[in-house]
């Protein structure tokens, strides 16, 4: 939603919004001129329209399926008969005369596609792009072309369909774990809004995906896969870390592209790496640029994000709210940091989540040598009897695991040794980032 507010605004448009909860983000829209309110405020809509400050032919509202059809100020539009617009449905409006490139996949997607917006940024291409995160290279979630319907890469969202709004020129999947079984019922469903996703390529487009999603798709036609482990068109072969870099060579339908090197840790970056360049590669974009841009890409903040690298404490934060998104991360952490201790703090998202992959939840957090579980934060949803954080506790086998609130977190923290630190949700918890770091910094200089 953020990637529009700015789009507009940058448009010259008034924009206004709501958000559940302020936030770092919403902090930073509020500095570009976006007003944005925190608390539902009918009446204010009601008052605009009446003195004429907002005229109904002229007003345009857009609105995210997280925000509940309960809510005041929607049902007030919707009274009035205002023209209401889904973000993925005005998502698919802007990029319908575009060459657009559509990343999607149960995790993977935010940092694939800005990795391939850096790619063709760096390698030249004038680019627009509405992305999941906020990366660092650009230090935003939109990038503007200065033609703006020429190429635009678009983080594709599978929730409530979104994504089928979208009919990209070159469309990518990244994974496709079971998620959002809420509104999709089952993993089968899901497997089918996958292969309509794909089914919407334009005439002569190109879908790449990763080897693993191959057997849930029924897609006519041809398609391009990648892989870190299994034989793929592009593959990774020979990884190795060195000097903390992971480099690699990758085995393409051309030949061999050697010595590769991306500046982020995780092998499952080295995938997204992968997708990436192949994508980059349906660009005509000559491989030695493909290479510079992976090279320089510096990832997405929450995304595997350092928060601080020392020899003596290491604190990284990421958005990890999935059980194969806590694996992969919690996994990459450990093979980077043999033989240290790994604390994670996780905060649930979604008590519907929850429920639905308790057990998963549970296998991934036993991966970690000590984890602090909070409160699941509940975004859209209203509680559900018996989901809690207690849940996962009970079903881990691990013995070092407690239940902690948000206020008592860093008292916590204070009664432990530690070593590594890993933040991990998609919730309210980026608001705790900055007192961890904090206090791990105090704590730090308190010891030399």
């Amino acid at each position: 939603m953020s990637a529009q507010a700015r789009y507009f605004r940058a448009m010259g448009k008034e924009v206004y919004g709501y958000d559940k909860t302020p936030s770092a983000l919403t902090s930073e829209l509020e500095k570009e001129g976006i007003h944005i309110h925190y608390d539902e405020q009918p009446g204010l809509i009601s008052e605009n329209l009446k003195s004429g400050k907002w005229t109904k032919s002229t007003l345009q509202v857009i609105y995210t399926p997280a925000v509940p059809k309960s809510h005041s100020e929607y049902v007030l539009f919707n009274d009035l008969g205002l023209n209401i617009k889904k973000r993925a449905e005005v998502l698919g409006q802007l990029t319908e005369e575009a060459q657009t490139i559509a990343v999607a996949g149960t995790h993977g997607k935010t940092t694939t596609s800005s990795m391939i917006t850096h790619v063709l940024r760096s390698a030249g291409i004038d680019c627009s792009a509405f992305l999941g995160g906020i990366t660092k290279n650009y230090n935003s979630n939109l990038l503007i072309g200065h033609s703006p319907k020429n190429t635009i890469v678009v983080e594709a969202d599978e929730y409530d369909r979104s994504f089928l709004t979208l009919h990209p020129a070159v469309a990518v999947i990244t994974s496709l774990d079971a998620d959002h079984l809420d509104i999709y019922g089952s993993k089968a469903e899901m497997d089918k809004a996958y292969s309509s996703f794909a089914a919407q390529l334009k005439p002569g487009g190109k879908l790449i995906i990763n080897k693993s999603v191959e057997d849930h798709l029924t897609y006519i036609g041809l398609y391009i896969t990648y892989s870190v482990s299994k034989p793929a068109d592009y593959r990774a072969l020979n990884i190795r870390i060195e000097n903390g870099v992971y480099t690699y060579d990758i085995a393409t339908p051309k030949g061999l592209v050697e010595n590769v090197t991306i500046g982020l840790p995780g092998l499952h970056n080295v995938e997204n790496s992968l997708a990436a360049f192949a994508a980059a590669v349906q660009l005509d974009i000559p491989v030695e640029k493909i290479c510079l841009g992976l090279k320089t890409f510096q990832g997405v903040k929450r995304r595997f994000d350092y928060q601080l690298k020392k020899n003596s404490i290491v604190f990284i934060d990421d958005y990890a709210h999935h059980p194969e998104e806590l694996r992969a991360c919690i996994s990459s952490v450990k093979q980077m940091y043999p033989g240290k201790k790994v604390t994670g703090i996780f905060q649930p998202h979604l008590y519907s989540r929850t429920r639905d992959f308790a057990q998963g939840f549970a296998d991934s957090l036993d991966l970690l040598d000590e984890c602090i579980l909070l409160d699941i934060y509940p975004a859209r949803e209203v509680p559900i009897p018996g989901i809690t954080s207690g849940l996962l506790l009970e079903k881990m086998q691990s013995t070092t695991k407690i239940l902690c609130t948000k206020e008592n977190l860093l008292k916590e923290l204070g009664n432990r040794e530690l070593e590594v630190v890993l933040t991990l949700g998609a919730g309210d918890i980026d608001m705790l980032v900055e007192p961890i770091r904090d206090f791990l910094s105090k704590r730090l200089a308190n010891s030399h």
